[in-house]
């Protein structure tokens, strides 16, 4: 089966071509307003709790609680990423380059990711989400997303496609790492000099913070399992944020065009819970409506739920939303459906049957 064909269906829509009437709407409810009190608190916020892992960390000294502080570390990165990802969207201040500028800071000194990696990288996915050959976070890696990349897999990363649901979460433990590691050969290999030369050092001061009193003040064994802690839990967070916003949604076959609304929407999913889950996903829960208007601010994300909800049912457009714990299990069912295309073409079938 093509890539094409593996795709999930999409019902072709009659009048989803216009989108400026909900743009209209959206504009004149004040919806893309700036909100610079809620990021001013959030950041403060952070920064606090950025201090009292610190300040823990120094009062515990050797103890293996440290890694109780090692995993708070890994949300605090994490929730700074949130923000650091809204900053490239332009969000958070008036400026742009003052919004580049915040979330250069905050992806490369706090977090230790390249910005400019990060900037390409999503930008192409908002571009065109769940697009065949054009979506990089579709595109395959140790996990596949399509059948055909699936059936490509060989010697161990196929023993991995082949279960690669169920060792989803897993592998998420490895994916802080493979963070920091892509952010780093993709400015030695594609960035320009001048994102070398102030990314590089910036990602390195990163590094020297925060591994340097680690393995100053604990021991060897300590400080290796403190960094193994922490990466996990920012990888894990990371992951588990984002793959339920596309993983498992329609896929667009390669070629295929589509109107900006039905592009946007039929391959998005938003999850349920309201402000608590807003804080816990960075905002990330309204997917949908984040990429209908990706400079909104985080408050107003709500509200607009309410208006492009109706505006799809309005004019037929599938509009999912599913809990958090619903959209993991369609995730790693998707995943396991996909991974099928790695098994031996000679397995019995029954046995396939059974790995369903």
């Amino acid at each position: 089966m093509s890539s094409s064909a593996a795709a999930t269906a999409y019902p072709h829509n009659h009048v989803t071509a216009s989108f400026t009437a909900l743009a209209a709407t959206i504009r004149e409810m004040g919806l893309l307003r700036r909100s610079y009190v809620f990021y001013a608190l959030y950041g403060l916020g952070l920064t606090v709790a950025l201090g009292g892992v610190i300040t823990g960390f120094i009062l515990l000294g050797d103890s293996w609680f440290q890694l109780l502080m090692a995993g708070a570390l890994g949300i605090v990165f994490t929730q700074f990423a949130f923000l650091g990802h809204e900053a490239s969207h332009r969000t958070i201040l008036r400026s742009g380059p003052a919004n580049d500028r915040l979330g250069r800071l905050l992806s490369t000194v706090i977090v230790g990711v390249s910005h400019q990696w990060w900037m390409n990288k999503h930008s192409r996915h908002h571009a065109n989400p769940n697009q065949v050959g054009k979506d990089p976070d579709i595109e395959r890696d140790t996990i596949s997303f399509i059948e055909d990349d699936a059936r490509r897999a060989r010697g161990f990363i196929r023993a991995i496609t082949r279960h690669q649901g169920w060792l989803f979460f897993p592998l998420l433990t490895l994916e802080g790492l493979n963070l920091h590691y892509r952010s780093v050969v993709s400015l030695i290999t594609s960035g320009t000099r001048r994102q070398r030369w102030t990314e590089l050092p910036a990602i390195a001061l990163h590094f020297g913070l925060y591994l340097v009193p680690v393995f100053l003040m604990l021991p060897l064994g300590t400080a290796f399992a403190f960094v193994g802690v922490q990466m996990a839990v920012f990888g894990v967070y990371m992951g588990a944020s984002f793959a339920p916003n596309h993983k498992g949604m329609t896929l667009v076959p390669e070629g295929a065009r589509l109107d900006f609304l039905s592009k946007q929407v039929l391959t998005s999913r938003n999850i349920r819970g309201g402000w608590t889950m807003s804080i816990l996903m960075g905002g990330l829960n309204y997917q949908i409506e984040h990429h209908l208007f990706p400079n909104m601010a985080r408050p107003h994300l709500a509200m607009a739920r309410e208006v492009v909800r109706d505006y799809c049912k309005a004019h037929d457009v599938p509009y999912t939303e599913t809990s958090l714990v619903e959209s993991y299990a369609i995730v790693v069912r998707y995943l396991n459906r996909v991974g099928l295309a790695a098994r031996d073409p000679f397995d019995c079938p029954s046995r396939v049957a059974m790995g369903r």
